[in-house]
């Protein structure tokens, strides 16, 4: 039974694997791309049209802590009450 449950994993994840795009996208046909900005020069390409804005996924920064420092004193950190 696991024999051919993994047999079926393996044949739907080579099909899915072949179905993939080779060509580059183009419009409906009978459509048209979409229409340029009103502040472009001119209207943006395919592939610029699937790059995601820096905006969209900002890099991460990560700052290790690279020398131990003491914390100060801070009035604000009581005590919880009951």
């Amino acid at each position: 039974m696991k024999t051919i449950l993994s047999l079926g994993f393996a044949l739907a994840a080579l099909l899915v694997g072949a179905c993939g795009n080779r060509e580059p996208l183009r419009p409906k046909a009978g459509e048209a791309m979409p229409i340029a900005p009103a502040v472009a020069v001119r209207a943006p390409t395919t592939d610029e049209l699937l790059t995601r804005p820096q905006e969209a996924a900002p890099k991460r920064v990560d700052e290790t802590l690279t020398k131990s420092e003491e914390r100060e004193d801070d009035r604000f950190d009581l005590p919880p009450t009951r």
